[in-house]
């Protein structure tokens, strides 16, 4: 499916369509329909227009990581040597499995980066072993991550 260059003005409807795909994204067309009081076919279409205009990117299982063994979840903020040496760190970022997010910020820190790993141990030999052994990289500098009190999907508005 081709992304529309312009964005899809959302109606009230699609909104509740995209609540109800946020609250559980396997409840059916039909379930959809019948609570919104529209066709099977009217979900259908609105769905695929959004997916077509690239509001919808998909869907997602949701996984407990704690119940995983992956307890120590850290971020890292990451100086880059030189600027243009963003598209190749990125490249060796993405390889590491420790490392489920990563963004490209302003401030502080050329990148910042979401880690999960099992416990201090294994993220220290992660850092010094893998993350600090990349040439392109300056400096880092960890926040481990105490709790995560708010965790939400976005809310339509």
């Amino acid at each position: 499916m081709k992304e529309e260059s312009v964005n899809l003005k959302l109606d009230d409807l699609d909104k509740k369509i995209l609540e109800k795909l946020l609250s559980d994204s396997r409840t059916s067309y039909q379930e959809i329909a019948r609570d919104l009081i529209v066709s099977g076919g009217t979900i259908h279409v609105r769905i695929n227009k959004m997916k077509e205009a690239g509001v919808i990117k998909g869907s997602k299982l949701v996984l407990d990581v704690g119940k995983l063994g992956l307890e120590f979840q850290a971020f890292v903020g990451i100086n880059l040597v030189n600027a243009r040496d963003y598209k190749t760190v990125l490249e060796k970022l993405k390889d590491f499995p420790e490392i489920v997010e990563v963004h490209y910020t302003t401030g502080g820190f050329s990148l910042f980066a979401k880690t999960l790993t099992k416990n201090s141990k294994e993220f220290h030999l992660f850092l010094i072993e893998k993350l600090q052994s990349i040439q392109e990289i300056q400096s880092t500098e960890t926040i481990i991550s105490l709790d995560n009190p708010v965790c939400k999907e976005v809310t339509i508005r």
